[in-house]
């Protein structure tokens, strides 16, 4: 059977996410209140996208850019691509920086397909949305996030990525240091090691669980909750700023952690006052989201 496309646009705003969190590598991860604002519309022919802020003249204009491919991606999903599509993008989420700037583009075009289709988020549930989200990315602790809101825990299997959302404990109050250079996330991975020992592994799952208690119910618990053994010493030596503002906050009872694969740091305690991190480091107090990827258009309104 045909689709029934819309004729008005359709939009979202999808939040920066923080995955790993310390000891949760590949598996939790934080929404936060910094948005793109997405906007799409079906249109005769041709792919068009234009981007206000956050990578604007770098990203791509056209098909190959990400919000396209993910929409293509859910509308092949739904059996049927429209001939054309024009988006617009306002982009507030740092490009590269370990705060879900790809993932957010990701959820956000799957969003907008399903908006963009009549009975869409009934064709594709959220929990199909994750999966196509997941596949895309790669990994689901970022994307699970963006989609659902809040605090989430995500993993992956026969049938593909799957996701819990719990709610933050209010007392949890985010602040980012966000550095001029970029990371990315390939050449982050390819630094760790192929077997860790026994110990760090079973460190980590107890910090993992610790932190999912201390980040919904307990958050004085946040320091020693969100230590790490996994990753974040690896990557150490291609990030020594991140390394060294993540030891130093640490050092005065501050629950700071790399943010995804960095070099952005997370700290989800309260900082001190007289702590300055330096000039390199812009510093934003943000929110946890609760809401996640939400759309609002002519064929569907998620509330």
């Amino acid at each position: 059977m045909a689709l029934t496309f819309a004729t008005d646009p359709v939009s979202v705003r999808t939040p920066a996410t923080s995955a790993n969190l310390g000891p949760g590598f590949d598996a939790l991860g934080l929404a936060l209140t910094l948005y793109d604002d997405l906007t799409a519309r079906v249109t005769p022919g041709g792919f068009t996208v234009s981007v206000i802020g956050e990578g604007a003249g770098e990203l791509p204009s056209d098909e190959e850019h990400l919000v396209v491919r993910a929409m293509l991606a859910t509308f092949d999903e739904l059996g049927e691509r429209p001939r054309g599509l024009a988006v617009e993008c306002v982009n507030r989420i740092p490009q590269a920086r370990g705060l879900g700037s790809s993932s957010a583009a990701i959820v956000g075009g799957v969003q907008l397909a399903r908006g963009l289709v009549a009975g869409g988020t009934e064709l594709i549930d959220d929990e199909a949305a994750l999966r196509v989200a997941a596949r895309l990315e790669g990994h689901p602790d970022n994307v699970a996030p963006c989609l659902l809101g809040g605090f989430t825990i995500a993993w992956t299997e026969g049938t593909g990525a799957r996701a819990v959302r719990l709610p933050a404990h209010e007392d949890v109050h985010p602040k980012v240091f966000i550095p001029t250079e970029r990371g990315y996330t390939a050449s982050a991975r390819a630094a760790l090691p192929f077997e860790v020992p026994h110990a760090d592994a079973s460190f980590n799952a107890g910090r993992s669980a610790l932190l999912t208690h201390a980040l919904t119910a307990d958050p004085s618990l946040l320091l020693p909750a969100t230590a790490d053994r996994l990753h974040q010493g690896y990557r150490a030596e291609a990030m020594p700023g991140t390394a060294s503002l993540v030891a130093s906050l640490r050092s005065v009872g501050v629950a700071a952690v790399v943010s995804g694969a960095g070099p952005t740091v997370l700290a989800l305690s309260e900082v001190p006052a007289d702590f300055h991190p330096g000039s390199e480091w812009r510093v934003e107090s943000l929110g946890v989201d609760a809401r996640g990827a939400l759309v609002k258009g002519s064929m569907v309104e998620l509330a």
